[in-house]
This record gives structure tokens, sequence and C-alpha cells, in this order.
């Protein structure tokens, strides 16, 4: 997607894959701002190497408590998170005022989307992990009103995320029911492999609004692309198009 943009837009630029081992991340990262890289993205694992590397991190980063995109400026490291704008930015439109949210899974992902909707006027959220601990101690560390449950309370929920692996391909399902949802409610799911999965399809299916993952990964790239290029980039539905048929259709069961 990035060269996608750096042709729309006439750039003299590339992005490129590095794998780098985890032992030399340090060292390679600041060898690549020497060179005069504009920047970089992080990934797994990692994210908790480069934010304890930057020199200075964006209020969104240290909310979200991780860093996935680095700026270089005169050898200095800036790094940010833009998860969460990415998430909010794929909701297309929805209000996150509008009401409560509940938000499966205590990890990075689901952080950086709770800040962000927190941030964004959300009223409530509810954390729901297998790890009540670590929901507890996820809800401690962003303040605000966020809540711990149990189980998922859908009946006011004007939001459903989930911030889990479930659903991905090569993990079980998620199992829930949504007939506790009110009709107005969206259903966001930020597993985009396979783009269509059980829990947006029983969304679907009960006539609510669903939201994949492949938008979530669009939109969290285009902060980064105007740090480094100096010009915001869009999603529209060619570039969409464009990664969903990368993604492989869901495996069928034989019988």
């Amino acid at each position: 997607m990035h060269n996608h943009w750096i042709a729309a837009h006439g750039l003299d630029a590339a992005y490129v894959p590095l794998a780098i081992p985890p032992e030399h991340f340090a060292e390679c990262v600041r060898a690549l701002a020497a060179c005069g890289f504009r920047g970089m993205n992080v990934t797994i694992p990692h994210k908790e190497a480069a934010f304890a590397l930057c020199d200075e991190v964006t209020p969104r980063a240290r909310r979200a408590g991780a860093v996935n995109t680095l700026v270089f400026t005169e050898g200095r490291i800036t790094g940010d998170c833009t998860d969460g704008f990415g998430f909010l930015a794929s909701l297309g439109g929805h209000d996150a005022a509008s009401g409560p949210a509940v938000v499966l899974g205590a990890g990075g992902a689901a952080r950086a989307i709770a800040a962000a909707l927190l941030d964004a006027g959300a009223p409530r959220v509810t954390l729901v992990n297998r790890s009540r601990a670590r929901a507890e101690a996820l809800a401690a560390a962003l303040g605000g009103p966020v809540d711990v449950a149990e189980r998922p309370p859908l009946e006011d929920a004007a939001l459903l995320v989930n911030a889990t692996s479930l659903g991905m391909a090569g993990q079980p399902p998620l199992e829930l029911d949504l007939a506790p949802l009110p009709p107005h409610a969206l259903v966001a799911d930020i597993v985009y492999v396979p783009l269509e999965t059980p829990l947006l399809a029983a969304a679907r299916a009960r006539g609510l609004r669903a939201v994949g993952g492949l938008g979530m990964l669009l939109h969290q790239a285009r902060p980064g692309f105007e740090a480094w290029f100096g010009v915001l980039p869009e999603v529209d539905q060619a570039l969409f198009d464009m990664l969903a048929a990368d993604i492989p259709p869901p495996m069928k069961a034989h019988t």
C-alpha cells in the first residue's frame, strides 16, 4: 500500500521489507536513520524494543503503551502508535460517543483501540479477557470509564470489538451469541485473514453493521506516510480491492 501511494503521488521513494534479528534491532534502526531513511514501521517482535529506543514518543503512543511507526528527523527517533487512529477511521463514521463499547482482549491492539475510543468520547469501555488480571491491569493503565467483565455486556453496547486472534485463519472461531446486541450496534473485528470472520458473518446474519480488519490495516498506515513524505494519502476502493485480492479465502471443511 505504501508503494501504491508513493507511485500515486509521484514520489522518489520506496517502501521495503527488512527482516531484522531482535538482537541487532537497536543498531540496525540507528544505522537506517544515519543512512537517510525517513522512518519505518515495526511489528512483532520489535514493538517493545522500538518504544524503548525512541528519543520521544507521541501522546497517543504513550497512552497506547506501544509504537508501530518510527520517524527519523536529524538523527532523532520519534515513535508513534497509529493503530487507534486506523481503527477509528475504519469504522466509517461511527461516533464513539454514541454509546458504550465492549472490547474483547487485553493485548496491545486492545489497549490502542480502547485508548482511542476513550479519547474519542466513548462513555464507557468494558474489557473482556480470558485473564481477568490482565484486563484489570489494562483498565488501571488506561484510566477513565473502563470496566472489566467476565461476560460481554452486550445489551446496551453501541460497539463490539474483537481485538483477539480468535477467528483468524488457523485459530479457533470466536464463539459469542450476538442476540443481546441492540439493532443499532456495530460489530468490528481486527482480524483480516480471512476478510469475513465467523463473527462478522454472524453479525451480518442478524442485520447488524459489521467492519473487518483490513480497513484498520490500511488506515493505520496513513499517519506514518504523512510524517515521512508530507502528504496524507487516501484509502480508496481500488486500494482496498488490491489488498483484499491477496488475502486467501477461508478454508472449507471437507466432509
